[in-house]
């Protein structure tokens, strides 16, 4: 196997024996032909006629959840992934008897794939990345690769906007473009590299639709003071970003007595009004993602997954550990709807928190565009006057690796006359910060999950019309931890929209070679973060007199 999506991939350029978030390649290969497949599968939808739209439909959906089951920390289980590779071949070869007689059609949309599971684990070596390395060299296979990291972020917020039953034609319809056009091994860097900026602009319509779903379907989100800590009473433990999930188990769990925790991503659940009118939403419980091996041991109740995140369970938590949606994990149970019963009766069978938390401190969230524009007035005169020097956003994706105490200091460094914006799992290196405020607002501002990444990007845009000049002209500096594909998403959003000098950390990404590197740079100016918070917040200051 060879993977390196994700940030904190082995030594910093591929995992080659298993992943470090503990894939084998037994999934690894499950998971190359599942890509193999979805572009196969999007290539013949792309040819129907006209008229089968609603077979388009059927694809894309099928794609996208595909797609979103290969994002890091998702889904483990191979028999669940083979089932999924095997409805998409089902449907594929489906849809190939409507096509025209004698069209030509790529090998994604031909290969037959072996029911026999040790045959089906060699078919995936062959169509890994290494093997297009050989053929096609590190440039076009690490473009391939941005690609694709690019379409699977969209996938996951598309996924999560179509549970809300929000769609848009144009983000469906460039999924199947983006896969189709991975299928021709003959487009050069010039082609791969502007279907990367198209798919920016799919990505950025992506945000804006997940932001309409998730605003519709639970109100703007406000600003609210979340218990960091638990209290007294049985206890449910929700992890990811399904907010959906979080509101049909608040529906269930009401009069009964238990309390809703949230963890990692779904801290910013408690900032919107339909979920937060729930008085049992008790509080967040434990930190970041990748924290959860420890802080599940000594929770005492079961934990709901929603979406990606998972890690690995350990055995002294995994019998209460119930997934949902695409997440999996062998041997976990899993609820195939929103009925929620069998998690309520597991913590109805145990004693939950037998006292209140003495130390649980309050975290605000919740400043997400809506709120942070409602006063904008307040913002802009704060700038005029130099109340206000300057703004930061430092956030994205948490991880374990070393070095990401790098976005604590720079928060912790910036000038007091600073606002930091935060969002994402990496708000939780800032969470224990008391930055002050700054006319009437606080320094620190939580703008939400990383699904919220639309509100950072429209704040900018509308301060930037409000000075009348160009985000780049902003007083305005993007600082980014990144660990999967949605910050992949996320910052080709910000690419099409041309912003420049985005620092990203801890490392850069193991797929983007020096030539690719060159690229951004010249293009875009990327930087890596540097060696320390003090360089880079000089660096900053001193670029911006300039």
């Amino acid at each position: 196997m060879l993977c390196f999506q994700c940030e904190q991939t082995q030594k910093g350029t591929g995992c080659t024996v298993k992943g470090v978030c503990s894939k084998t390649p037994e999934v690894a290969a499950i998971q190359d032909l599942l890509l193999l497949a979805s572009s196969g599968l999007a290539y013949v939808a792309k040819k129907l006629p006209a008229d089968y739209e609603q077979e388009q439909k059927e694809a894309t959906a099928l794609v996208t959840q595909a797609l979103f089951s290969t994002v890091t920390n998702v889904n483990f289980d191979a028999d669940v992934l083979c089932a999924s590779l095997y409805k998409l071949a089902d449907l594929r070869d489906r849809l190939k008897g409507k096509l025209p007689e004698n069209i030509d059609l790529p090998l994604a949309a031909t290969l037959h794939f072996s029911q026999d599971r040790e045959a089906l684990i060699k078919q995936g070596e062959l169509y890994g990345i290494e093997s297009r390395e050989k053929t096609l060299g590190k440039d076009i296979t690490g473009l391939q690769e941005l690609l694709t990291y690019g379409i699977k972020g969209m996938a996951a917020y598309a996924h999560h906007a179509a549970v809300l039953d929000f769609h848009d034609n144009d983000v469906d319809a460039f999924i199947l473009e983006g896969m189709a056009a991975l299928t021709d091994h003959s487009l050069g860097a010039d082609a791969l590299l502007a279907l990367v900026m198209r798919c920016g602009e799919a990505s950025y319509k992506t945000l804006g639709l997940l932001d309409k779903a998730n605003t519709s379907s639970f109100g703007h989100p406000e600003p609210t003071a979340v218990k960091m800590g638990p209290s007294q009473g049985k206890a449910i433990l929700v992890s990811g970003h399904d907010l959906l999930d979080i509101k049909a188990l608040l529906e269930q769990t009401a009069n009964t007595g238990i309390k809703i925790y949230t963890h990692g991503e779904m801290l910013p659940a408690h900032s919107y009004p339909e979920l937060k009118k729930y008085p049992h939403l008790a509080g967040h419980y434990g930190g970041a993602w990748m924290r959860q091996r420890q802080e599940f041991i000594n929770f005492p109740g079961p934990i709901v997954m929603t979406t990606n995140c998972l890690m690995e369970p350990r055995s002294e938590y995994a019998g209460r550990v119930f997934t949902r949606d695409l997440v999996g994990w062998p041997g976990l149970s899993h609820l195939p709807d929103r009925d929620f019963s069998k998690v309520i009766e597991a913590a109805q069978a145990m004693d939950g928190f037998t006292e209140d938390d003495k130390d649980i401190r309050l975290h605000n969230t919740g400043f997400g565009h809506n709120t942070v524009l409602n006063a904008a007035d307040a913002v802009i005169s704060a700038v005029k006057k130099g109340d206000i020097k300057h703004f930061m956003l430092v956030g994205g994706c948490d991880g374990a690796k070393l070095g990401r105490n790098y976005f604590t200091d720079i928060a912790e460094k910036a000038p007091k006359d600073w606002i930091i914006l935060t969002l994402g799992c990496g708000k939780f290196r800032l969470t224990d910060l008391d930055l002050g405020e700054i006319g009437g607002l606080p320094r620190l501002l939580d703008m939400g999950q990383c699904n919220d990444s639309y509100s950072a990007i429209k704040v900018a845009l509308a301060l930037a019309e409000a000075f009348e000049t160009d985000v780049n002209s902003l007083p305005l500096s993007l600082i980014l931890s990144w660990y999967e594909q949605k910050a992949v998403c996320v910052l080709l959003a910000l690419l099409y929209l041309g912003v420049k000098g985005i620092r990203i950390g801890p490392s850069l990404p193991a797929f983007i070679t020096p030539n690719m590197l060159k690229i951004l740079v010249d293009n875009f100016d990327i930087k890596a973060i540097g060696t320390s918070a003090e360089s880079d917040l000089q660096a900053i200051i001193t670029a911006k007199a300039a």
